[in-house]
């Protein structure tokens, strides 16, 4: 293995280190000779598969969507389900909180809802 240089340096500010690794690569700096080999054998993945029946409709747009975005639908799927298990985390919330009470992310969302069709 190539010799390792110097020891990092010591910086003053984010700025000397930024300049710093700007001309430098950490694989300079990088020692794996005292690295050992590690097992996780009770490691347990942290994602469980589902499945799950949604319109045909549904899936198209998503994918559509998904594919404007340049993702994977099932991450975009993800990401809306993620953001709207957060929304109703909120909104349980809010229904514990005295009427009235409202937090600024609160007003935030209310001045943000477009106004509903009125019949004329």
């Amino acid at each position: 293995m190539k010799k390792m240089r110097d020891p990092i340096p010591e910086f003053k500010n984010e700025e000397e280190e930024r300049a710093f690794w700007a001309t430098h690569s950490p694989l300079e700096y990088f020692d794996s000779s005292n690295f050992r080999k590690a097992m996780f054998a009770k490691l347990k993945p942290s994602l469980k598969s589902i499945s799950i029946r949604i319109p045909v409709d549904m899936l198209a747009e998503l994918k559509t969507l998904a594919n404007k975005k340049d993702v994977p639908y099932q991450s975009l799927a993800k990401v809306y389900l993620a953001r709207q298990i957060s929304l109703e985390r909120e909104s349980l919330g809010r229904s514990t909180r005295k009427r009235g009470e409202r937090r600024k992310s609160d007003r935030q969302r209310t001045s943000l809802k477009l106004p509903r069709n009125s019949k004329s």
